[in-house]
């Protein structure tokens, strides 16, 4: 058996007779038991990748297999093995939390009994015990993610894939599902996760790939790539946008990078540390120009995506009706 639990070699996906490219030869390799990160903005071709993945979509070229199995030959088998959870939930809304649960298990065809005690066990792992009954319109959203998650394990699958799952979710649910994404690979199962969300990147992933365009533009564990920016990073603030527009014109050359100006506040990455935070002290002082805070940190995900790609992190547009049926169809193996 291979150690990797999904691999991708040169995936090309095409679109409106080639004109479009969402994604341009691209390769993963996720090992078995971790779980495995796909950053990228709108666009870039992370949800793509998922959908080819889990046999929704057929690559143009190039080839994929999930334990072991090839995306386009064996997709029955594919689907056999993997649980997907898609960026919105999935769930029927008009149905309860178990009647959910019990049409998964009828799709995929497994026993009743099995089903049954399945269900159970999933509601009360999840919190939804007390909820089980009610219609899933009346949860929240929080409970309603955390359902989609229980829907995609209800046939015990080794492989899971999860496309921007904790989108829209408050804090303390978003962490709720870190902390159950985390029992699953402790208990062996492998994830590949697409995140808009950096902290959960750098919490949850041992391994990440970076995508712009339909293009790998990095790839590596969080520290490795944080370590490729490199140096730390100077934030200042100023009173005023107008006081910020002219103290980057005193200190942009502090840095060897363009700095990222949002409103009062710029960010520069320096590699002196302490000595560039402090000429570019001196520089604005000499100028009169006061600053409201200043601070130096080590490097954040956050960082280095906006190195690599120009640009900050964006929702994922809505999938629309018949995408939402196709993804509750390849979860029904």
């Amino acid at each position: 058996m291979s150690d990797f639990a999904v691999e991708a070699n040169d995936i090309v996906r095409t679109f409106n007779d080639g004109d479009v490219q969402a994604l341009k030869g691209v390769s993963l390799h996720v090992r078995r038991g971790e779980v495995f990160g796909l950053l990228g903005p709108n666009g870039s071709g992370k949800t793509t990748m998922v959908r080819i993945l889990s046999t929704i979509l057929s690559p143009t070229s190039g080839t994929a297999t999930v334990d072991g199995f090839d995306v386009v030959k064996h997709p029955d088998k594919v689907r056999r093995r993997i649980g997907l959870a898609g960026q919105y939930a999935t769930v029927d809304e008009n149905l309860t939390g178990f009647e959910n649960l019990r049409m998964i298990g009828s799709l995929n065809h497994l026993q009743k009994s099995f089903v049954l005690i399945r269900a159970k066990e999933l509601l009360k792992e999840f919190g939804l015990t007390d909820a089980a009954h009610r219609n899933v319109k009346t949860y929240s959203g929080g409970m309603r993610r955390r359902l989609d998650l229980a829907a995609a394990l209800v046939a015990r699958p080794p492989i899971l894939f999860l496309d921007e799952p904790t989108s829209g979710l408050d804090p303390q649910s978003r962490q709720d599902l870190w902390t159950i994404i985390e029992g699953l690979v402790e208990g062996g199962t492998t994830v590949l996760l697409t995140t808009q969300y950096l902290e959960e990147a750098d919490r949850l992933c041992k391994q990440l790939v970076v995508l712009d365009k339909g293009t790998i533009i990095a790839q590596g564990t969080s520290q490795e790539l944080k370590t490729r920016l490199g140096a730390t990073v100077l934030s200042l603030s100023f009173h005023t946008t107008g006081d910020a527009a002219r103290g980057i014109e005193l200190i942009r050359d502090v840095s060897t990078k363009p700095a990222n100006v949002e409103g009062t506040v710029v960010e520069l990455t320096v590699e002196g540390g302490p000595a560039s935070a402090a000429e570019a002290l001196r520089r604005l002082d000499a100028a009169d120009i006061a600053l409201s805070g200043l601070t130096l940190r080590e490097p954040s995900l956050d960082d280095v995506f906006l190195s690599l790609t120009g640009h900050k992190t964006e929702d994922e547009l809505a999938p629309s009706d018949s995408e939402t049926k196709s993804t509750r169809k390849a979860r029904a193996g």
